[in-house]
């Protein structure tokens, strides 16, 4: 018996891919009868249909799903090992995968990236951008080595992913000049039902943060007056900028803005106590990565980078794993 070679897996991922051979071939660079030849054999070696004809379509077979999954992981095995064995020359050269959700990636991330790329300047970096629900479930899937996100980390991902806390920021409440609170410039807790709001959609770190902050003051979002629900901070912030209602946004995103009067925070006063306490809302960013998954040397370093960043800077490491 000759066995299955990686190829052969190669190939048959992309069929159950495409559900047809002819892009198969296309994507993998092969001719078509090489495609079909694979399957074929495949098919003869063990006994078994990978996939039904029909007409000139064809249909993943039982036996077919079972191989799409085990030869994912196989395939994911070997190119973790292949990643492994690059990275013993002294990580000159490899790539790091990483994950992060918008306003992390946008704002935070790309000075860190730049201070690993000085120290490893042959290492390629992939760096996918999310909102913090998507990198969450990419990390636990493999597809990151390392995932930053704003949000939490859900119940059903906590067995999986190890989180801490690696830096924060502060969600301010922030509106444009035409809005009336730009001239007062310090509101009342009461008074934010009192005006129209923009959202971002329930997968974003930042609105569930928001969500957060308005259930410990006792305001229920369906008491918000809510006008506009995006998947972006920019689109929230431009909105702001050309409207007249008011959204919670991290500083990070509109320092510039601010500085340049086209927007500004409002100071929020809780005065439930009677003591006129500033209403803040601080949100830590995590790191999360896989509990059982292989790490890289290049996710090792990284990961070390990041902590080293804390406990040289302002920021406290808390661990919350």
């Amino acid at each position: 018996m000759a066995g299955m070679t990686l190829e052969q897996l190669k190939i048959f991922q992309a069929v159950a891919q495409h559900l047809h051979f002819t892009r198969a071939a296309e994507e993998l660079y092969i001719t078509q009868p090489a495609v079909s030849a694979a399957i074929h054999n495949l098919e003869q070696e063990y006994g078994v249909k990978l996939f039904h004809r029909i007409g000139r379509h064809i249909e993943i077979a039982e036996a077919g799903k079972l191989l799409q999954v085990e030869a994912q992981k196989i395939l994911d095995q070997v190119s973790l090992t292949e990643r492994g064995l690059r990275e013993l020359n002294n990580l000159q050269r490899g790539e790091l995968k990483l994950g992060s959700s918008l306003t992390i990636g946008n704002y935070w991330l790309p000075s860190k990236i730049s201070e690993f790329k000085s120290q490893y300047p042959g290492i390629q970096i992939d760096c996918t951008l999310a909102n913090a629900e998507t990198i969450c479930v990419g990390t636990a899937m493999g597809q990151f080595d390392l995932g930053l996100v704003e949000g939490d980390v859900k119940p059903a991902l906590q067995n999986t992913l190890e989180y801490e806390i690696v830096a924060s920021d502060r969600l301010q409440i922030v509106v444009g000049q035409k809005h009336p609170w730009f001239e007062w410039g310090e509101i009342d807790l009461s008074q934010l039902t009192q005006t129209p709001w923009v959202m971002r959609v329930r997968e974003s770190g930042t609105q569930q943060r928001f969500e957060e902050a308005l259930q410990n003051w006792g305001i229920n979002l369906s008491e918000l007056n809510v006008i506009l629900v995006f998947t972006s901070g920019e689109m929230a912030k431009a909105a702001i900028e050309n409207g007249v209602g008011a959204t919670g946004i991290s500083e990070l995103m509109v320092k510039k803005e601010i500085q340049l009067g086209t927007l500004r925070a409002i100071r929020v006063i809780d005065n439930r106590e009677g003591n006129g306490a500033i209403a803040e809302i601080v949100r830590p960013f995590f790191k999360i990565k896989h509990r059982q998954r292989f790490q890289t040397a290049l996710s090792k370093v990284f990961e070390q980078m990041l902590i080293s960043s804390i406990l040289d800077g302002s920021h406290q490491h808390v661990s919350v794993i």
